[in-house]
């Protein structure tokens, strides 16, 4: 308890009894009692073999249970075991390398290292720190292309995680690092520690190739990164089909079945190879394991097809379209639950642009925009 705040009452003897009250604050003030405390309580790392001087090898983590005047900031120093002075330690806890070491040189450092609080007197405590020199690398990472699609309303697109990049590498100690080219910088970032790719606000249509690579260090390998971007047509919202499938997540739609099903699907319903299919959302349908794939297919002449004819060609074809995945309905009118008797069931759909789903996998991430029925009774 750091302090204490007392309402103290005087009293007189008098008829009437007169009284009066002061507040009196007692601050309890810290003594340096406690040590710093390193977490954990000894230190491993790592150091590859050939890394430039100045290469950060370890970060030490202290804590103290005093107040901050008898805490931090802290004096760290090497004790023992940096006579022929291969390491640095700078103010921040930050283990350096002072050398190019080599592995046949030494294998192994072991480093005591003293950390001295701010109080007065000083409270100090002691880690040791086993450092091994372990041979540099000698395999180039691999990483897996990535194709990303995005859909979006006109010129609404409010930027975000559009996907990741999936790396690895037969070195177990590498730590891999993500660039992107510097004149691609005002469209898209790559995150540089774990390979997830951001998209700013206002991609345009179109298709994007990205200048990504992976390094471990010594090997930079590229990556193919390509980014579609298609923007809806107010009109195709109107004119929407939606595919129900069972037992699927969006993830694994997404990964295993997107592009087989899209291929069967133009193979269905496009009447002429000029026509094009807009895969407009997915999205799970709530309370269940089923998805829903929103699509339309616009004419070549700019028009889109009925969803009455769409539906038709579909329940045709659905033997064949479940050879891909299985099919739980097609819905043209979701009015399930409503009794409008006499009256007739009117669908709305809306999208809200500003809230994108990602689903990102491996191989290929689909963003895309939430989607909403609104159905009611019309006389």
């Amino acid at each position: 308890i750091s302090g204490y705040s007392l309402v103290i009452q005087a009293r007189d003897s008098g008829t009437p009894s007169l009284s009066s009250s002061v507040t009196v604050n007692v601050d309890i003030s810290d003594v340096n009692d406690n040590s710093p405390v390193f977490t954990p309580a000894n230190y491993t790392a790592v150091i590859q073999e050939n890394k430039p001087v100045g290469t950060s090898i370890l970060q030490l983590v202290v804590t103290d249970k005093d107040s901050f005047h008898n805490g931090p900031p802290f004096t760290f120093t090497i004790l023992t075991g940096n006579e022929e002075e291969e390491f640095t330690l700078d103010p921040h806890g930050v283990l350096r390398s002072a050398v190019i070491f080599k592995h046949m040189v030494s294998t192994e450092y072991v480093l005591c290292v003293q950390a001295k609080d701010s109080g007065k007197p000083q409270q100090v405590s002691h880690t040791y720190v086993q450092v091994r020199v372990i041979e540099e690398s000698i395999h180039k990472p691999t990483a897996i292309p990535l194709e990303i699609f995005i859909v979006t309303m006109e010129d609404d697109f409010p930027g975000g995680v559009i996907g990741k990049i999936h790396a690895t590498d037969q070195d177990v100690y590498d730590v891999l690092t993500y660039t992107l080219k510097s004149e691609q910088k005002s469209l898209f970032k790559v995150n540089s520690h774990d390979g997830k790719i951001i998209a700013l606000g206002g991609l345009d249509n179109g298709k994007y190739v990205l200048n990504v690579s992976v390094s471990d260090g010594r090997f930079q390998v590229p990556i193919d990164v390509v980014v579609h971007v298609e923007q809806l047509l107010q009109e195709m919202l109107q004119n929407t089909v939606t595919i129900r499938f069972e037992n699927v997540s969006p993830e694994d739609f997404v990964g295993l079945h997107m592009h087989g099903f899209r291929r069967t699907l133009r193979n269905t319903v496009l009447s002429q190879k000029q026509d094009s299919l807009h895969i407009i959302s997915i999205q799970p349908v709530a309370g269940s394991s089923q998805l829903d794939m929103l699509f339309a297919v616009q004419m070549h002449s700019g028009g889109f097809y009925k969803p009455a004819y769409l539906i038709q060609k579909l329940t045709n074809a659905r033997r064949h379209l479940e050879n891909v995945i299985r099919i739980s309905a097609i819905l043209e009118k979701n009015c399930s639950g409503l009794d409008c008797q006499e009256q007739h069931c009117e669908q709305s759909l809306s999208i809200d642009s500003h809230s994108l789903m990602t689903y990102s996998t491996a191989r290929i991430s689909f963003v895309c925009p939430r989607f909403y029925r609104n159905v009611r009774c019309m006389c």
